[in-house]
Parts: C-alpha cells; sequence; structure tokens
C-alpha cells in the first residue's frame, strides 16, 4: 500500500511531489530545504537551515510511521563548501548513532535564499 505524506508545503502542490511516499517498509522522503513551512519563511544560516530540513524531515517520517533511526541513505546537497564543517555537527547530532550511508554534493540550490537539501530513503526496523 501506497501513502503519501505532505507538509502542506504550496511547493509540493505546485510542483507536484509529495514531501514522503510511504510502499511497504520503506519510506522515501525528498528533498527538503531549510523553510519552517508553519510561516513559510527561511533563516539566513545554514545551521538554521539544517535543523528545519531535519525537523521536517523527522515530522514526515512519523507521520509516516517510521522514525529517524530508520533512515539508511541520506543525500545532502549545499551551496558552498565551506558550509561542510559547519553542518557535518548537526548531521552527526541526527544520524551520528545511526549511521546512514550518506552523500554530501555542493551544488546550486533552486533558489538563491537556499543553502541546503537534504534527502533520505528509511527502512523499517525489524525487531
Amino acid at each position: 500500500m501506497r501513502k503519501l505524506i505532505s507538509t502542506g508545503s504550496p511547493f509540493e502542490k505546485a510542483a507536484g511531489y509529495s514531501r514522503a511516499v510511504v510502499q511497504g517498509d520503506w519510506c522515501f522522503v525528498s528533498g527538503t530545504t531549510g523553510y519552517d513551512y508553519t510561516t513559510m519563511s527561511m533563516p539566513e544560516t545554514v545551521e538554521a537551515q539544517t535543523r528545519n530540513c531535519l525537523a521536517t524531515i523527522a515530522k514526515a517520517l512519523q507521520d509516516g510511521g517510521f522514525e529517524i533511526a530508520d533512515v539508511v541513505r541520506a543525500h545532502y546537497y549545499i551551496t558552498d563548501a565551506a558550509f561542510v564543517d559547519i553542518v557535518f555537527p548537526i548531521l552527526g547530532e541526527a544520524f551520528g548513532d545511526i549511521r546512514p550511508a550518506a552523500t554530501m554534493i555542493v551544488c546550486q540550490l533552486n533558489k538563491p535564499e537556499m543553502k541546503i537539501e537534504i534527502e533520505v530513503t528509511a527502512l523499517k526496523r525489524t525487531a
């Protein structure tokens, strides 16, 4: 059974995507930027954006019946190589104990205010 998860972001409808898609024991979370979806504002710092990304991802996972600990793959997209050492400790707080397979890429994102985008895949853990 397929379940679509939404944050209520206007971007999801406009661009035709879901924040996450649950299919069986898998949850695929779309690339998530640092917007605060309650205020539709973007913080200025990469640290705050990273924390917002992780909070949005955690909520999408929870809404799908998953936890951060279920994450098996993470892709990080940053707009400046100087952000690597800034975001590593924040990512370590979230993923340090579970250590998913991960890739970080320096690239341009869709809007100039975006400094980081995070995409994850989760697989339900078995007892």
